[in-house]
């Protein structure tokens, strides 16, 4: 069993600093990592030493594993936390940093590889007993054994990229006089997109809701589940907006989808933290992805649970066995989390600039994660989300109550937010009630755009 006595933590923003303040609570000692852009970030003014990486390109900096390493090797740091995106989910980056006997605070490269390709995750999945949507074994590229697929599983079908995600690569086809076109579209934008053309094909599921599952595993054979969270609140497949628990799942479909998915993470071996996404409809799950990493949404989960999922990473990392059994999580309330951009809540166009004023909502439940301060200037290099606000409730209407509250204390200046958006969603009746789906998003966005 390892100890880790100093962990650099290969990240920025809000969840550099969320993974800097686990690691304080634990008696360990953080490195920051950062580019130019980053100097100032807040990240690398509360660490306990910093180390600069390269220029504002992520490419050359956030991504840039050999400077990484170098960063790990002259602090004496034990680990290497990815948090999320940039390298959290490449196998390769892993195995690098396990070669240098530094611990990867993840999973096993294995896992990460198998799980970071679409067609060979589905296959796994299906292997270890998780609902599938109706599809290609694997990649399909023969025009001939598409038609026969999707004429087999009805359309419309939509064809997707094997690699890589957020909605690139992907293709709806309504009726067979369209499949060799979409195909080579879909084909095109993977190749530029992710540098692989492989394509495969799924029924396409006309108004779901996407419903994802987190789930923990120590690596030798033990896994927990910790409840779903609902994510259907996406523009053009992002995120923005997740609850915890989902309006539309009963206790039982909870527990019984809970137990497989555990199952699942225990027969695969599965170490540390990870996420099985699924679409949801007519009562059914159906298999999407896999995340092998902490998620954005993660808080809402912790907030449920009681469990902190990152000090929950560090210690698997260092061989201890998981800290709670199945029987010992009690899923308790209610939590959401709206995701705060740096954006025009009408036009969504990024709006990075200086803050001239920031003040956080308090009170009992309430909870910021955010690098943000007043002075500090928000780099345009980056992902334009600049916050999380989480809040909890006994219920979810409270909790809506709560969330309400919150956002009218929210104050950002200087920079266009995406605030006004979350508030104007608390405003309509169908959200309030739940009744929403992936496609409900964007059609309220056409009626009725945030002013």
């Amino acid at each position: 069993m390892a100890e880790i006595k100093k962990l650099l933590i290969a990240n920025r923003g809000e969840i550099a600093l969320r993974i800097h303040r686990a690691c304080h609570e634990m008696g360990i000692k953080t490195v920051a990592v950062h580019s130019t852009a980053d100097a100032d970030a807040m990240h690398v003014r509360l660490a306990d030493e910093a180390v600069c990486i390269g220029p504002p390109s992520a490419a050359e900096s956030y991504l840039n594993i050999p400077n990484i390493i170098s960063a790990a090797e002259v602090t004496g740091a034990d680990a290497i936390h990815p948090g999320y995106g940039f390298l959290s989910e490449n196998a390769k980056f892993a195995e690098i940093v396990e070669s240098h006997n530094l611990i990867f605070v993840g999973p096993k490269p294995e896992h990460i590889r198998t799980m970071g390709d679409k067609v060979e995750a589905k296959r796994t999945a299906g292997a270890l007993g998780l609902p599938l949507v109706p599809g290609s074994d694997g990649a399909i590229s023969d025009l001939a054994e598409a038609q026969a697929l999707a004429e087999q599983i009805g359309y419309p079908v939509i064809i997707k990229a094997a690699s890589g995600g957020g909605g690139r690569g992907m293709k709806v086809c309504t009726s067979p006089d369209q499949l060799e076109t979409l195909m080579q579209q879909a084909g095109t934008e993977a190749k530029a997109a992710f540098g692989d053309a492989t394509v495969y094909m799924e029924k396409y599921l006309g108004n779901p809701r996407h419903i994802e599952f987190q789930v923990f595993g120590d690596g030798n054979g033990n896994a927990i589940h910790l409840g779903e969270r609902d994510c259907s609140l996406q523009r053009r497949h992002q995120k923005v907006l997740e609850e915890a628990p989902s309006p539309i799942l009963s206790t039982e479909e909870r527990d019984r989808m809970g137990a497989i998915v555990a199952k699942a993470m225990a027969d695969m071996g599965y170490r540390g933290a990870g996420t099985i996404e699924f679409l949801w409809e007519d009562g059914e799950f159906y298999f999407i992805e896999m995340n092998t990493r902490l998620q954005v949404e993660h808080p809402v989960t912790e907030m449920i649970t009681g469990v902190d999922l990152v000090r929950e990473q560090i210690r698997v990392a260092e061989g201890h066995p998981l800290s709670v059994q199945q029987d010992e999580i009690e899923f308790r309330g209610h939590a959401i989390e709206c995701r705060i951009n740096a954006e025009d809540p009408r036009t969504f166009t990024p709006s990075p600039g200086k803050v001239a004023a920031y003040h956080v909502p308090g009170g009992m439940h309430v909870r910021v994660d955010s690098g943000l301060y007043a002075g500090y200037k928000v780099p345009p290099y980056y992902d334009s989300m600049i916050a999380k606000l989480i809040v909890y409730g006994r219920t979810r209407e409270g909790c809506l109550l709560r969330l309400q509250r919150a956002l009218d204390e929210f104050v950002i200046e200087g920079m266009k937010t995406t605030i006004p958006l979350h508030q104007a969603l608390l405003d309509d009746p169908e959200f309030r009630e739940g009744a929403y789906t992936i496609k409900w998003l964007e059609e309220w966005l056409a009626k009725q755009p945030v002013a």
